[in-house]
């Protein structure tokens, strides 16, 4: 590759964003609670972080487990006071009872970011027909990444999508980066790096002793090594 790998870590803490910061991340994702997959973590974290690394940061702006907005104009709020404490990059994707894109929510939410950079996440994994969503989200202001495994069961599963989908790079609502994470694991990287992928995204795997653990430098330091930069 050309291009230096995206290396994109989960963040809980500060200690975890010094840790993935001195181990190689470009990114990170800045949640909490991983029981219910990443919820928004309080304003007083994303400013600790935005001021202990010089790292992109992307927060997440979910408020409950599931992929149904909930209330969007708490939504909003919560988004101004994320930018307000220094935030510039967010994660975010809403789904419908039918498993459709939830167009109003993400164009509300969206909206209140006034062009930041997000990522829609691994809502896309549980949408009915993601091509679809890929489709209407085409030309979305900000819409940057899609973080996907493919498949709701991971890497392993959904590994044929994730290549297909990388083949049509450049298509019409197949312009943004696809950032792979779920069940990523190293054995994973030298098929998806040789389909042209570039976007890595790991929780647990930066995590030896698991998510009662904090990011370990080391850890970071491997995936940084295998995906080269």
């Amino acid at each position: 590759m050309s291009k230096r790998a995206v290396l994109e870590v989960i963040a809980l803490d500060v200690e975890d964003a010094v840790a993935a910061r001195a181990g190689g991340a470009d990114r990170l994702e800045l949640v909490t609670d991983m029981a219910a997959d990443g919820l928004t973590p309080s304003v007083s974290t994303v400013a600790a972080i935005r001021a202990a690394v010089d790292i992109d940061v992307r927060v997440m702006l979910r408020l409950a487990d599931g992929f149904a907005a909930g209330d969007v104009e708490r939504l909003v709020g919560v988004a101004e006071e994320m930018r307000g404490a220094g935030a510039d990059q967010f994660v975010l994707g809403f789904l419908d009872a039918d498993g459709d894109v939830d167009l109003a929510a993400v164009e509300r939410v969206a909206g209140a970011l006034e062009g930041c950079r997000w990522t829609f996440h691994r809502a896309i994994d549980r949408a009915a027909d993601r091509d679809a969503v890929r489709k209407r989200l085409a030309d979305f202001p900000g819409l940057d990444t899609y973080l996907t495994a493919g498949a709701v069961g991971g890497v392993g599963e959904g590994l044929p999508t994730l290549l297909a989908e990388a083949r049509r790079r450049g298509e019409p609502g197949y312009e943004q980066q696809l950032l792979v994470g779920g069940g990523l694991q190293l054995e994973h990287v030298p098929t998806l790096l040789d389909a042209g992928i570039d976007g890595f995204h790991i929780g647990g795997a930066a995590r030896p002793s698991g998510w009662g653990g904090p990011v370990s430098v080391a850890a970071v330091a491997e995936w940084r090594r295998v995906l080269g930069g």
